[in-house]
């Protein structure tokens, strides 16, 4: 019942498949071994791939009729049948998906909030896309933002926009800023300031309320950046146990945030093509879609070919860092804090920062400490405007108190 598939895992005949997923049958099978799947995992889902199509072959429905409602009713009737598996829904998941980048199944429409409120908020996106021209990532903070604004305050009643005022909008902000950060409050203002504004735009109030926006105290470089010592980095890397994958996987990303001082998400776009072991370099893809070119220490390069040789498995994505288990794809952010996290706790570590900035830190702190400028700090870390090294400035205590006015009535 299997064939060998370029002499990697077997995987399932696809003659054993009738229905509408014959043709599709092969390729989805081999999307699955590029992924890294264990043989008996591959085998489970090919046979249900193979029980949907059957299913479908019954019901004489075709690839265009495959979506979340289909697969739903597939799973339910199938239950009755047969013990099924825990990943059974996550597969039929897959497969939908394989099949929508091949243009075979189509996606659902999404559903249209008809109401007053998504008429205006989806009127508020096209204003903050089209004429702001703010990214999506912003509109996905600003527009959940005003739509919660605009239900606590409403509170599923008749959106009377001119009956807005602004203690409603201070009650608002008072309620955001115990709720989350001050970086993230301050952000609900600037959210709310554009859209009172577009209000007043639209003519949908006659009384510009931005001027009334409370402020957050939240000063530039107001905080010292939280970093470790020397010591307390090295024991960080000390403590990775190199004996297991994970292990040197996550050394040779620790590397690159303590010696390179890399930001989280530049580990994470790191790519196959990105290291030149002639040159002893590595292209790093910063804020801004900056490409710069760094050296690579021998440390890190050695950890690096370590990885590469021995842990990182074999797999279709081009990603550098990826996961250990199937499926086989790059790694999240929130994986590379995990692996902070994980390196601290092994290391009897506990700063009150634990994210993958600590080591960033860490390195202009320790450079500072040991003679460096505030400009070679921000060459190394690649800051394209030299008053965001400036924080560092406040970690040199002895320079800051060569320059500190005396107390008045102190001693002289």
């Amino acid at each position: 019942m299997t064939t060998a598939h370029n002499g990697a895992a077997a995987v399932p005949s696809k003659r054993f498949c009738i229905g509408p997923l014959a043709p599709h049958f092969d390729g989805f099978a081999a999307l699955l071994v590029g992924q890294g799947y264990a043989a008996t995992t591959l085998h489970s889902k090919c046979a249900l791939v193979a029980d949907l199509s059957s299913w479908l072959h019954r019901r004489k429905l075709s690839l265009a009729d495959v979506n979340e409602v289909q697969l739903r009713q597939f799973h339910v009737g199938r239950r009755r049948r047969v013990r099924v598996r825990r990943d059974d829904v996550p597969t039929s998941r897959q497969l939908l998906e394989y099949l929508r980048d091949l243009g075979c199944s189509p996606r659902l429409p999404k559903e249209v909030d008809r109401s007053a409120l998504g008429n205006l908020m989806r009127d508020f996106e096209r204003f903050l896309s089209s004429e702001r021209g703010l990214s999506p990532s912003t509109l996905s903070v600003y527009v959940p933002t005003v739509r919660r604004f605009l239900i606590e305050r409403f509170k599923g009643k008749a959106l009377r926009l001119q009956d807005l005022r602004p203690h409603d909008v201070h009650r608002f902000i008072l309620r955001e800023a115990q709720r989350v950060s001050r970086s993230r409050a301050k952000l609900a203002i600037t959210a709310l300031r554009s859209f009172l504004r577009f209000l007043l735009q639209r003519g949908l109030i006659k009384t510009d309320l931005v001027a009334g926006l409370p402020g957050i105290a939240d000063w530039r470089l107001s905080h010292l950046p939280k970093s470790l010592p020397p010591e307390q980095v090295e024991r960080l890397l000390a403590f990775c146990d190199r004996s297991t994958p994970l292990g040197r996987r996550d050394h040779a990303i620790l590397l690159l945030l303590a010696r390179l001082g890399l930001r989280g998400g530049e580990v994470l776009t790191m790519s196959l093509e990105d290291l030149d072991w002639e040159r002893s370099e590595i292209l790093v893809r910063g804020k801004g879609q900056r490409l710069e070119r760094l050296p690579l220490p021998k440390d890190v390069g050695k950890a690096l070919a370590n990885y590469l040789r021995y842990v990182r498995p074999v797999c279709t994505t081009r990603t550098l860092f990826v996961r250990l288990r199937a499926p086989l794809h790059g790694l999240r952010l929130s994986a590379i804090c995990c692996v902070v996290r994980r390196a601290l706790k092994r290391a009897g570590l506990n700063p009150d920062f634990k994210g993958a900035h600590l080591l960033r830190h860490s390195l202009a702190t320790n450079m500072l400490r040991s003679g460096a400028s505030l400009s070679e700090i921000g060459q190394v870390l690649r800051h394209t405007q030299p008053a965001t090294t400036q924080i560092y400035a406040k970690v040199d205590i002895e320079a800051l108190r060569g320059i500190a006015l005396p107390w008045m009535g102190g001693a002289s």
